[in-house]
């Protein structure tokens, strides 16, 4: 068996069909608990107050953000060198997703940032590489809709995927990178001086799990609802030579 007969429509179908219950229900297990956990049974922190159970949010939608960019890269990269369509349309699939989660963490980041920076915006380095791939996002999915030919808008989509992919990692080390802004460092961290205390890790790793299969389950949904969408249009067209 090989990893590429999944690059079959039908095949792809057949399985992820069997596998999206599994994964719905691996969502509600880890997701519910995670949140609940966090917002309500961990306590106040002395330095942060509430706001600390942002965290909770903000750091599995900015962790997803990057990583989702990082599977649109893969994924337009197998289109580009083996031509599967499948892998073009789960990365069409996943722009979106990514997209709300990159939102998601600016708008969680400035409620962060308010009461403890003092603003709600700061062009900081992670900040602006934040914005600047939320704006890739958008600009990936106008071009997949501004294109007709699906395979051209594939290939035009994946050379923009790696252009993008410098700012998505921009966004996981600008504060490395660049040694300013208010930004802190990696809330969790094998360094024990950065790595938040086991009250908050134990339930923020669950939220990360939980927010994972999240995007895993919508993916394997918006990917099927694209091939559908693909079958229909060729069919469509079929009529219309007919």
């Amino acid at each position: 068996m090989s990893i590429w007969e999944y690059a079959n429509p039908v095949k792809f179908m057949q399985t992820s069909g069997r596998l999206l219950p599994w994964v719905v229900a691996a969502t509600v297990l880890t997701l519910l608990p995670g949140l609940v956990w966090g917002f309500f049974f961990t306590p106040i922190a002395a330095e942060f107050g509430a706001t600390v159970k942002v965290i909770y949010v903000h750091v599995p939608a900015a962790t997803l953000a990057i990583n989702i960019w990082v599977m649109m890269l893969v994924a337009s990269l197998i289109w580009l060198i083996r031509r599967h369509h499948v892998s073009a349309l789960a990365a069409k699939a996943a722009a979106p997703i990514g997209m709300v989660m990159t939102l998601i963490a600016l708008i969680t980041g400035a409620f962060w940032g308010q009461p403890m920076w003092g603003t709600w915006w700061e062009w900081d380095p992670r900040l602006t590489s934040f914005l600047i791939l939320f704006l890739f996002y958008l600009g990936y999915m106008a071009l997949w809709e501004a294109i007709e030919n699906p395979d051209t808008a594939a290939d035009l989509t994946g050379v923009l995927c790696l252009v993008g992919s410098v700012f998505a990692v921009l966004s996981r080390y600008a504060a490395i990178f660049w040694n300013q802004g208010l930004h802190q460092g990696s809330t969790l961290s094998l360094d024990k001086e950065e790595h938040i205390a086991d009250v908050y890790w134990q339930p923020l790793v669950l939220s990360i799990a939980g927010f994972g299969m999240l995007f895993v389950a919508l993916l394997l949904l918006r990917t099927r609802t694209e091939i559908r969408a693909r079958r229909l249009k060729a069919l469509e067209q079929r009529e219309r030579m007919a």
